[in-house]
């Protein structure tokens, strides 16, 4: 072990949960989640992961139309062993039936338990948008329900679909995100019973339960994929939508009925019906 290791404060004033997806994709570590951003700690220095914030954030700007404000703090600490640090930094969680843990605490005798491990990002269960898609999930979702969960991310979501007892399929665009997905699978003991690089147009199939947490504009663009994928009757779980994109994204969905609204923070996931 290093004398000193290196600690990384990151704070940024919007757009949360598209920042953590970067640092998932970018980082070959864990990192801590935070009300306003993210700490992450390795015994290697932070220049390289500050200078892709920086690019990352000009480009989201650019993007979006709107300012984000980046602040990125280093500082070399003294090595008091940092893994033992961050362990203890994360903390498991529960979100309705479902109990979110990290590999080294104890599971839930009386919930459904589902594993991250911290090098594949854990925290993700943290952020709004992902708790709101699981206490969806946990009431929409049935014994022998048939789902899709587009754009897994970390599979969380799929994950706590099997362990209800569905038959869950899952895509993302994002080959790293498709594998973290089979790594979080196979830490929890559960199997998609497929999973791919793409679009759900791939899949000809027609689902009980449609989940696609990614940001509004994308849930625009794939409206029609999205709802061609749901059997009639069926249920869509839409998050990663910002309140004032609310009315947009409805907009795409006009034909399906609303069931309800989860509201948390700034963030809304919104569950329609197809008649």
């Amino acid at each position: 072990m290093t004398e000193s290791y290196y600690e990384l404060v990151v704070k940024v004033s919007s757009n949360h949960s598209l920042y953590s997806d970067f640092l998932s994709d970018t980082l070959p570590i864990g990192f801590e989640e935070i009300d306003d951003g993210f700490v992450i700690r390795s015994e290697e220095d932070f220049e390289t992961i500050i200078w892709g914030l920086e690019q990352f954030t000009e480009a989201l700007q650019r993007a979006l139309g709107e300012t984000i404000e980046l602040d990125c703090k280093q500082t070399k600490l003294k090595n008091s062993d940092w893994v033992e640090v961050y362990q203890k930094s994360i903390k498991p969680l529960q979100i309705d039936k479902f109990y979110i843990h990290p590999t080294w605490d104890e599971p839930s005798s009386d919930l459904i338990n589902i594993v991250i491990n911290p090098a594949l990002a854990f925290g993700t269960g943290h952020h709004p948008t992902t708790a709101s898609s699981l206490k969806a999930i946990s009431k929409y979702v049935k014994v022998g329900s048939s789902v899709i969960d587009v754009g897994c991310g970390s599979g969380i979501l799929g994950i706590g679909a099997i362990k209800i007892g569905a038959t869950v399929d899952a895509c993302d665009t994002d080959i790293v995100s498709v594998e973290n997905t089979k790594e979080n699978a196979t830490l929890n003991g559960v199997k998609f019973s497929n999973i791919w690089e793409g679009s759900c147009s791939a899949s000809s199939n027609k689902y009980d339960v449609v989940v696609a947490n990614i940001v509004a504009d994308v849930l625009t663009f794939i409206a029609k994929d999205l709802k061609n994928a749901l059997k009639n009757n069926g249920i869509l779980i839409l998050s990663g939508i910002l309140d004032k994109h609310e009315k947009k994204v409805l907009g795409f969905y006009k034909e399906l009925e609303l069931l309800e609204r989860i509201a948390q923070d700034e963030w809304i996931t919104l569950i329609l019906k197809k008649g």
